[in-house]
C-alpha cells in the first residue's frame, strides 16, 4: 500500500491503496510511517518527497489522487484500530514528518532530531487524513483541479491534530466550517491558497517537485533543518502537543464508542453498501 524510491538526492513516498482510492488503514498507515523512516534514516536522501500513486478506479482512471482520508468501510466495520491507527498514527507516521526521528532519551531538553524537509504533491483531492498531511510539510504543491476537506462532520470523528494545527493556516473561522460544517477548499482560490505554496498545471507536477526538491537540497539539509525546527518552536512544543493529545485519546475514544459514528456513515457513506 506504499512505495518509495530514492531518486538522486530525493526519495519519493507513495501511497498506493489503490483498492479503496488511496485511503489510509491499519496497513496502508503503517506502510506509509515505514516509508518515511527510509527516506529519514538514509544519507543519501536530503529532502522527501508525498504523493499518492495512479488511481485505477474508473472515475479517476491514469491520474494519481494524493490521499482519500480515513478508510470509511473499514471504519464502519470495526476493522481500524483506536491505538494502531489513530494514536500510532499521531505519534508515528505525522509525527515523523513534523518532527522527524528523536535521537536521545532527555524528551524535555530542546529537540535533538534528525530530520528532513517534506514536499507534498496534490493531485485529485486531499480529504480528511490527507489534508492532515499537508499541516506538517514544508511545502504543499497542488494541481489545478484539486481541493482539500476535512469532513469531520459527515464522519464523526476528530480529523486528528488538525483541530489544534489548522487555525494556523486558516484562522479560527475557516477552521470551524472545514471541520464542522464540511466546508472544501479548491486549489487556485484565495482560501485555498492557505493551505498550498503553489498551484500547478496538469501535466507539470513532475516538473515543479524536481524544481521545489533541487531549491531544498541546493540550501543543505542542515540548514533547511536547522531552520523547519526553528519554526517549529514558535508554533508547536512538545509539552503543547502532549497536552492536545491527552485530551485527543480522550474524546476520540468517546466519538468511536458513540451511536452517531454508525449513523453518520450509512447517511453519508452508504457504507452498509460497501464491499470489504
Amino acid at each position: 500500500p506504499a512505495r518509495v524510491e530514492r531518486r538522486g538526492q530525493v526519495g519519493h513516498v507513495e501511497l498506493a491503496n489503490l483498492r479503496f482510492l488511496n485511503a489510509e488503514d491499519n496497513a496502508a498507515t503503517a506502510a506509509l510511517e515505514v516509508a518515511v523512516d527510509l527516506v529519514l534514516l538514509d544519507p543519501e536522501i536530503e529532502v522527501g518527497v508525498i504523493r499518492g500513486a495512479v488511481a485505477d478506479h474508473p472515475k479517476y482512471a491514469g491520474r494519481r489522487v494524493f490521499n482519500s482520508g480515513i478508510n470509511l468501510t473499514h471504519l464502519y466495520h470495526g476493522q481500524i484500530d483506536f491505538v494502531g491507527f489513530f494514536i500510532a498514527r499521531e505519534l508515528g507516521l505525522l509525527g515523523k514528518l513534523y518532527r522527524g526521528h528523536w535521537l536521545g532519551d532527555d524528551f524535555e531538553a530542546v529537540e535533538d532530531t534528525v530530520e528532513k524537509p517534506w514536499i507534498a504533491a496534490v493531485e485529485s483531492h486531499a480529504v480528511g487524513g490527507g489534508c492532515q498531511l499537508l499541516l506538517v510539510v514544508d511545502r504543499v504543491l497542488a494541481e489545478e483541479g484539486s481541493f482539500f476537506s476535512l469532513p469531520a462532520r459527515s464522519e464523526g470523528i476528530i480529523p486528528g491534530t488538525s483541530n489544534r494545527r489548522l487555525t494556523r493556516f486558516v484562522g479560527d473561522r475557516l477552521a470551524r466550517q472545514l471541520i464542522m460544517f464540511g466546508r472544501r477548499l479548491e486549489a487556485g482560490t484565495p482560501e485555498g491558497a492557505l493551505l498550498c505554496d503553489d498551484v500547478v498545471e496538469p501535466g507539470r507536477m513532475d516538473g515543479a517537485i524536481e524544481r521545489d526538491a533541487a531549491l531544498l537540497v541546493d540550501s543543505g539539509t542542515v540548514s533547511a533543518a536547522a531552520n523547519r525546527k526553528a519554526i517549529r518552536m514558535g508554533e508547536e512544543t512538545v509539552d503543547e502537543f502532549r497536552l492536545y493529545e491527552a485530551m485527543y485519546c480522550r474524546e476520540q475514544a468517546r466519538c468511536l464508542g458513540g451511536p452517531a459514528l454508525i449513523g453518520n456513515l450509512e447517511r453519508n457513506w452508504r457504507a452498509r453498501e460497501r464491499r470489504l
